[in-house]
């Protein structure tokens, strides 16, 4: 499968107007979004707590995470953005898409909404 992108904004949950705006690649075997941590810093994003991360390349990493509100595809959720280092491609994690009903159609690389969000 080839590369998706996706426009996100991320917005500090409860803070002002302002908000990172970036095209994300979408990782479905990413957990968790990510971000530089100057921009995260930026938007008035502040670390929660840290978590152990399994990078691609099979390496293991401790991170901070913050807490975020996540708007793409005219669709709002909220969850953990990784703060990482400033050179890093910004990625939007399998729990965003879910949490908001959009799959990636492999054959296309191309995101699709579900007719519903499971609940089962």
């Amino acid at each position: 499968m080839g590369l998706t992108h996706v426009t996100v904004t991320l917005r500090s949950l409860g803070g002002a107007d302002g908000g990172y705006q970036k095209d994300f690649l979408v990782d479905t075997g990413a957990t968790d979004s990510l971000a530089p941590a100057s921009e995260l810093r930026r938007i008035g994003v502040e670390p929660r707590g840290t978590n152990v991360y399994q990078l691609a390349d099979g390496t293991i990493h401790e991170y901070p995470f913050g807490l975020v509100q996540i708007e793409f595809m005219g669709e709002i959720t909220a969850g953990r953005v990784i703060f990482d280092p400033d050179d890093a491609e910004p990625l939007l994690g399998v729990t965003a898409l879910e949490s908001v009903g959009i799959t990636v159609d492999p054959a296309n690389r191309t995101l699709r909404r579900l007719p519903a969000i499971p609940l089962k």
